[in-house]
């Protein structure tokens, strides 16, 4: 009885706090809040790792974790995903959409071909018993695997996942992560068309792992050209940088940025650049504007420039030492400054994703809880002209 006592003092605390600490000076506003997936509920001890897209049928698509046993990234761990037809106000039964005995099947990307309508969603797996820990340092049974399926009718089947391991992973890597959080089409340049999923591996081969952080973790992107038949490894930003999400620059090239969860101990987001569509990326370099605990976070672009409207970029994560005070910000100039910051939620919160609906409402589906931020995953609608002051 505490338990679900505890949930609903949950999610009336994050349906009534939103806090204008930017330079607007706005009204409270009370957002459209909702708990989508409840830890302890429908069979599954977690839920984590959260995703959002919207399809070409404006259709919202949620996916995440589903975490049998506990809270860790092994063990028994399914893909689940709710659907929404009607901008976030109501959403289907859970849906199982990959669940492989006692394994691990996990960090759900899922990616939209606007030219297709295909909803491609990458993903990774192992054997239940094989721990983060000893994948990377090539001491377990197995190894971690990439995997595809992918859904023609607006997400309400699946096709069976489709092993892509040989054509998306060096030999010598051992841990590997799609995402956390979505891939991008790339909409300017050259590589106009092209699918593009970030990712993260380990490629340390000792069997010690530095204390002072992951020196053998780095981020890359995955690519296909073929509207997802078949995929690519694209490039690799190292040292020390691990889970990230990728954004188009608005220049007109195709020039991507890649925005990553960084090892270096100083509290901030990294960011790389690439100038061939995902295959070469520059070196990484820190973003002190972006606090982070090292965690997971979500970049995502709400406009293009065009002369009625200028760039934004949107940005979030818990901007903080700590896995808390989950806060969307607000770029006008490329990812170069932040100038407009939200506070979401201010208590223990870890990963995010983003998407936008037709008619523009900006949707968060984020980890927050009460004790620990692996409590519930929140659905989030946001009104742009508030958030942006426009």
């Amino acid at each position: 009885m505490q338990q679900i006592i505890n949930y609903c003092c949950l999610l009336v605390l994050v349906t009534l706090i939103w806090l204008p600490n930017s330079v607007c000076g706005q009204t409270e506003t009370k957002p459209d809040t909702l708990s989508l997936f409840v830890s302890g509920t429908n069979g599954y001890k977690s839920y984590r790792i959260p995703a959002i897209v919207t399809t070409t049928k404006g259709t919202l698509l949620a996916f995440c974790e589903g975490r049998k046993n506990n809270a860790a990234d092994a063990g028994d761990i399914d893909l689940l995903l709710k659907r929404s037809t009607d901008g976030g106000r109501t959403w289907s039964q859970q849906q199982v959409i990959w669940n492989d005995s006692t394994n691990t099947c996990g960090n759900p990307c899922p990616v939209v071909d606007e030219t297709t309508g295909t909803i491609c969603l990458l993903s990774t797996h192992n054997l239940g018993d094989d721990k983060e820990g000893d994948i990377i340092k090539k001491l377990s049974r197995s190894t971690r695997t990439v995997w595809i399926t992918r859904s023609n009718d607006d997400g309400l089947t699946w096709s069976e996942p489709e092993d892509i391991t040989a054509t998306t992973k060096k030999k010598e890597w051992g841990w590997y992560a799609t995402g956390p959080g979505i891939g991008i089409q790339i909409k300017q340049g050259p590589h106009k068309g092209r699918l593009v999923i970030p990712c993260d591996f380990s490629y340390d081969d000792s069997t010690t792992i530095p204390a002072a952080g992951h020196a053998s973790m780095g981020s890359h992107s995955i690519y296909s050209d073929d509207h997802g038949t078949t995929w690519k490894l694209g490039g690799s930003i190292t040292p020390k940088m691990n889970e990230c999400q990728v954004i188009e620059v608005a220049d007109g090239n195709g020039t991507l940025l890649m925005n990553m969860r960084s090892y270096f101990q100083r509290n901030c987001r990294a960011q790389a650049l690439s100038y061939d569509g995902g295959i070469t990326w520059t070196a990484p370099v820190d973003v002190p504007a972006l606090v982070e605990p090292v965690c997971q976070a979500s970049i995502f672009r709400y406009a293009w420039p065009n002369k009625k409207t200028k760039s934004i970029m949107l940005f979030l994560n818990p901007a903080s030492a700590k896995r808390m005070n989950m806060t969307v910000r607000a770029s006008y100039d490329e990812g170069q400054t932040w100038p407009v910051i939200r506070t979401l939620y201010t208590g223990p919160s870890a990963y995010s994703c983003m998407t936008l609906l037709p008619n523009g409402t900006i949707n968060c589906l984020y980890e927050a809880g009460n004790k620990n931020p692996y409590e519930t995953i929140i659905f989030q609608k946001l009104i742009a002209k508030e958030l942006l002051n426009k």
